[in-house]
């Protein structure tokens, strides 16, 4: 990976009903230290972050799920995401994700080929 070439603080304020809150995050790294450059590079992370984010909430619920004892939430969250790339890599798949787990849940033979048992 290298030496980090630069130092980046980014400045995030996020709005929620008229609720504002901003936060200061410094990160290392190997970009130029061009603000344009840094900029969309914590963008396309973020952006990527909030796409699977919004899958897993709107496939599985995660937002309701209200796992806390121990390491359950982690390993929950670890299984959803595994299920998740299960479901996107079967090629037979016609729907989206949500339409796919729940057919996955009612037909055995379709459970079993996204588990590559076929």
């Amino acid at each position: 990976m290298g030496e980090p070439r630069s130092l980046a603080m980014v400045e995030l304020e996020r709005r929620i009903n008229g609720v504002v809150t901003r936060k200061t995050r410094y990160a290392l790294s190997n970009l130029a230290g061009e603000a344009t450059v840094i900029a969309a590079a914590v963008r396309s992370r973020w952006g990527i972050e909030n796409q699977l984010h919004w899958v897993l909430d709107g496939a599985f619920r995660e937002d309701a799920r209200r796992a806390h004892i121990g390491h359950s939430a982690e390993n929950l969250a670890l299984l959803r995401k595994l299920a998740l790339n299960l479901l996107r890599i079967e090629p037979t798949r016609k729907h989206g994700v949500k339409a796919s787990r729940l057919r996955a849940g009612w037909d055995n033979t379709y459970l079993m080929r996204v588990l590559g048992v076929n």
